[in-house]
């Protein structure tokens, strides 16, 4: 039973020892679009290229979540505790997806939206991990954003649960 003790104590105190580093305003911008011949705000067309096309083109962690369907660890994303006022946009292709009146403060670990832009995103069934989810995608890119979930605040009940990475914000002037 003491080895039991020891080894929970052990495991508790590892995991409160990760250090999370600050963000910087610098990088809030989205270094992916210089590089990427498909990223547009104001583009509206169905992208449909290869997964090989898309790795030239955004960086290894945006590939990793928005085409392989990964996930941020909680807690450590650059738009978990930011308020700042502006629109989001997909950071894979640049699709508008939020505003940012659409955010709200959320304890579960990742930015958090009670409504979506309906022309921005779509939804898939999402049976992996053992559970059943609903997945948000861009709606132009079929870039994996987040899943949402209903039980989110008032007027809507839902919450848009993002991964930052795949998210590029842009603020209002």
């Amino acid at each position: 039973m003491k080895i039991l003790y020891f080894i929970f104590i052990s495991f508790s105190l590892l995991a409160c020892s990760q250090n999370y580093q600050p963000i910087k305003s610098s990088d809030m911008t989205n270094n992916t679009s210089k590089n990427n011949p498909y990223f547009s705000r104001t583009d509206t067309a169905k992208i449909n290229i290869s997964e090989e096309e898309w790795k030239k083109h955004l960086d290894p962690e945006l590939y990793y979540i928005a085409r392989q369907q990964g996930t941020e660890r909680p807690h450590t994303g650059k738009y978990n505790d930011f308020d700042e006022k502006g629109t989001y946009y997909c950071a894979a292709c640049g699709n508008h997806l939020f505003k940012s009146t659409q955010k709200f403060a959320s304890t579960c670990g990742w930015p958090s939206f009670f409504e979506a832009d309906k022309n921005g995103v779509e939804y898939k069934r999402d049976s992996s991990h053992g559970m059943e989810r609903i997945e948000v995608v861009c709606k132009r890119c079929s870039s994996h954003l987040g899943h949402v979930f209903n039980d989110g605040p008032p007027p809507t009940g839902t919450r848009y649960c993002m991964n930052s990475i795949s998210l590029d914000f842009v603020p209002d002037n």
